[in-house]
């Protein structure tokens, strides 16, 4: 072998060593980007409109072993159906404020001239409520019944481990920071109050559904938030999600808002952590930000305390 032939040897084996060094980077990233998870699913696309596809989706849900626990038309362009199944009731039992993992939400949203359906991801659900168990086959069902084009919502995934810990910056609440909206002497007390208040659409609030966590004093609520009662726009679904959910695939399964009555106590996600832990990207900052929906927290405070029959705090 010449000079010549052993430096292009020399060459072709630096290349392949290059070539196999980016291969095993490419499939690190991919063990990592594996690793991470985002807020909601991408089941599908089509044409037409919203009524169009509503049936098919609760009959495909339904025969892929969901049951629907409730449904409703937030605005004209959106439906959205709220789904549980034993899988889904089993994990929100596994510790005792559980209950927001009870069900999923589905959503159909006309954008332009698409219609999205689009679901809850029950992992990244199961990980931001730190609840246990097979959340893995819940998903596989949804994809089963609706479809899995992608997962979306902010650019970057976050982890287990970053949801476990999870709040939006120094300050902002954390999981177990929630409302205490109100406390009664029983949990049949709790959830007749709650029950009450959302038929009397006490601060703008409407019942959507209900599910009970079985073999627990647990019920979780999802509620519609309306300011046509109110006159408060901070608190409605339709200002707060022209504000938020602005891009192109929407996340329209972030409603309903949620009341859990655990034992005597009725309490709600924080809206600084429940907004941001389906929004984790939303700047701080100019248009479409936290700073145009700065009223919002309180707002919602106050709509489901008096929809859970409390008392409102004076500073609120």
């Amino acid at each position: 072998m010449n000079m010549r032939e052993n430096k292009m040897l020399q060459v072709k084996a630096k290349l392949l060593v290059a070539i196999v060094v980016a291969m095993m980077g490419l499939a690190s990233a991919a063990v990592q980007a594996a690793g991470e998870m985002k807020p909601f699913i991408l089941a599908s696309t089509t044409s037409g409109n919203v009524s169009d596809q509503i049936e098919g989706v609760k009959k495909s849900l339904s025969d892929n072993g969901f049951e629907v626990a409730g449904e409703y038309s937030p605005y004209s362009a959106a439906h959205i159906i709220i789904v549980t199944n034993d899988t889904l009731k089993k994990i929100a039992a596994s510790h005792g404020r559980g209950g927001y993992a009870a069900g999923a939400r589905v959503s159909i949203t006309k954008v332009g001239e698409q219609v999205q359906i689009a679901y809850t991801n029950p992992t990244y659900m199961a990980a931001a409520y730190h609840v246990k168990g097979d959340s893995d086959s819940v998903a596989d069902a949804l994809k089963k019944a609706l479809g899995a084009v992608k997962e979306f919502g902010p650019a970057d995934g976050l982890s287990s481990d970053d949801l476990d810990g999870y709040h939006y910056t120094f300050g902002m609440e954390y999981f177990d920071e929630p409302y205490n909206l109100a406390e009664y002497d029983t949990y049949e007390q709790a959830v007749a109050a709650v029950e009450k208040g959302l038929a009397a659409k006490a601060g703008g609030a409407t019942k959507v559904y209900r599910i009970d966590v079985p073999g627990k004093k647990q019920t979780l609520f999802g509620v519609s938030l309306s300011s046509e009662e109110t006159g408060n726009k901070y608190m409605d679904d339709t200002f707060i999600m022209t504000e938020i959910d602005f891009k192109d695939v929407r996340s329209t399964a972030h409603l309903p808002y949620d009341v859990l009555v655990t034992g005597s106590e009725v309490e709600a996600l924080h809206a600084r952590f429940r907004i941001a832990i389906n929004f984790p990207d939303l700047s701080m900052m100019g248009d479409h930000s936290f700073m145009n929906i700065m009223p919002t927290p309180d707002a919602i405070k106050e709509t489901l305390t008096q929809a859970a029959g409390g008392t409102v705090d004076s500073d609120i």
